[in-house]
């Protein structure tokens, strides 16, 4: 299990973190802000200059995940992280990626008063030594306070929110667990993915080796091996969310729009709704563009190049069957429709 304690800088998450881990038996202090200090080493100069904070790194994200779960393997225990996420978007992929590895994740928020935030933001520059650092920590504190407390919105609607504005760190600490126990600091329920309440379109898009094999990636949220792409997003165009599926996905940037294939009516079947899927010819990648594939750990755990009949193993039948016909319409250099299927008109 994971203690998420967020908060804007100044709120009192890692003095909270620490007086926590004495009160939770068998808990272990994870402050990802040290994979920041990791990425400063490893990562060239010019890519750093290119964010302004570590969390705009998806490999940032990519390694707090995997160093969580690696920590819960090692250790086992209960996880307390001090993190700020201001982000909807990066708590969805954290905690996500979390949930995929199956780790329940208590969210916290420690909210104190405005004025006495900013005060206590003061108050830590006020006694560095640098003073030039110190103001431009202190400067770059207090620029964070009034974006967070719009984020609050968001936030609020999953995590336990702390009002520590009289709390020493040590009454906040007891105010978290005491939250855990009596069942207001909850397990997330966003990070699981919501069932789908009605039809849906999807597009997946096939990638190609030079040996004409092409691309199959192994989902660590549902059985049986995928093509990269996944749900249309309202609004988004299908080709462009397979684009960006795959960018997401493999972290491969497709030059060009892919070419439709075939289109297949998916039937419903209690629990699922079916709908539409769009399989796209993404064309051909080179062995250099094959060495860049990365996978985010969260989602998918493996990758290769197949042929059709090594996919017959790999895939459920249903999508096998619309990978043949796929195949058949690249061959043909045609787009075909089908219903279920079974190709129709």
């Amino acid at each position: 299990m994971i203690v998420w304690i967020n908060g804007t800088f100044g709120a009192g998450k890692s003095s909270t973190a620490r007086e926590l881990v004495d009160l939770i038996p068998n808990s272990t202090l994870y402050d990802p802000e040290v994979i920041g200090g990791v990425l400063d080493l490893l990562l060239p100069k010019k890519r750093l200059d290119e964010v302004d904070d570590f969390q705009d790194l998806p490999m940032w994200r990519r390694m707090v995940v995997d160093t969580a779960a690696a920590l819960v393997a090692e250790v086992g225990g209960v996880l307390v992280v001090p993190m700020t996420l201001m982000r909807q978007e990066y708590r969805d992929e954290i905690f996500g990626g979390l949930a995929a590895r199956r780790i329940e994740v208590r969210h916290v928020v420690l909210a104190p008063e405005e004025t006495i935030l900013r005060a206590r933001i003061d108050g830590r520059a006020a006694g560095e030594d640098d003073t030039e650092r110190a103001e431009q920590a202190r400067q770059w504190c207090q620029d964070r306070v009034e974006p967070f407390r719009t984020a609050l919105g968001w936030i609020a609607a999953d995590a336990y929110a702390i009002d520590n504005s009289a709390l020493t760190p040590a009454e906040t600490a007891t105010a978290v667990l005491e939250a855990m126990q009596d069942g207001l600091a909850a397990p997330c329920g966003i990070v699981q993915t919501p069932e789908p309440t009605g039809e849906t379109l999807a597009a997946g898009v096939l990638l190609f080796d030079e040996q004409d094999r092409f691309l199959l990636v192994d989902p660590t949220y549902k059985p049986g091996w995928e093509f990269p792409g996944g749900v249309v997003e309202p609004g988004e165009p299908p080709a462009r969310a397979g684009m960006r599926e795959v960018a997401e996905e493999i972290g491969i940037e497709l030059d060009a729009v892919p070419r439709l294939l075939l289109v297949d009516w998916e039937r419903p079947q209690p629990p699922g709704y079916g709908g539409l899927r769009l399989l796209f010819d993404g064309g051909r990648l080179s062995a250099a563009e094959a060495d860049r594939v990365l996978l985010p750990g969260s989602e998918l755990r493996g990758w290769r190049f197949v042929t059709e009949d090594e996919a017959a193993e790999m895939l459920p039948p249903v999508r096998y069957c619309r990978l043949r016909w796929a195949l058949r319409a690249r061959e043909r250099g045609t787009v075909l429709n089908l219903e279920a299927g079974v190709p129709v008109g």
